[in-house]
């Protein structure tokens, strides 16, 4: 038994050990989310009156010229800190609350999958009914393509889908962003840390 445990005490001391690289954590968050908010942002604010019209006549928002231009420049500003690593914790908030935002107006009566998968993925999912239409439908323009287009070509880089647009893709960004607000921008490679350094100092 004491064998066990002194392994185990010995995997627990390698483990701990990488802690060293722990700045590739946050680091990775966000590389992988900059691009998303900055050009989600950018296609917002370039299309400043589709978006407002999208708010306010599609989504029922009130204020829409003005929650799209919030949405746009949060998304496009909060994705560059989030790039460099500048107050990183400080701009998590605002993109959490537009994810938040997202989810609930623009996405929640789609349920939880962004794709109609036919095995549910997690077992929260409360729109299967649109699950089972939308393969129904994906059956039918399969169908449809094999009969009048060129199907081998048409699938050659990936298989036809429909979009389900339910709040998967929200939710995912929130809880990476949420890691982010806790974690901060990470050591070494983020303004923040060396601007912490400096003020530390």
């Amino acid at each position: 038994m004491d064998m066990i445990m002194n392994r185990l005490l010995g995997i627990q001391k390698l483990l701990d050990k990488t802690r060293q690289a722990d700045f590739l954590a946050p680091l990775l968050l966000r590389i992988f989310l900059a691009p998303i908010f900055i050009i989600a942002g950018y296609g917002k604010l370039t299309a400043l009156e589709n978006t407002a019209y999208y708010f306010g006549e599609i989504l029922g928002m009130p204020a829409p010229m003005l929650m799209a231009f919030l949405a746009g420049a949060t998304e496009f500003f909060g994705g560059i800190a989030l790039l460099i690593g500048l107050a990183t914790r400080w701009f998590a908030l605002p993109l959490m609350m537009t994810m938040m935002v997202a989810a609930g107006t623009a996405h929640w009566e789609n349920g939880w999958h962004a794709l109609p998968e036919s095995t549910l993925t997690v077992p929260w999912e409360w729109r299967s009914d649109l699950i089972e239409g939308a393969n129904e439908r994906k059956d039918a323009a399969r169908s449809l393509l094999k009969q009048h287009g060129n199907y081998d070509w048409l699938t050659e880089t990936g298989s036809i889908t429909i979009l389900k647009n339910g709040i998967e893709f929200a939710a995912t960004y929130f809880i990476m962003l949420l890691a982010l607000f806790f974690m901060g921008g990470g050591r070494y490679l983020s303004l923040d840390y060396w601007i912490e350094k400096k003020i530390m100092k």
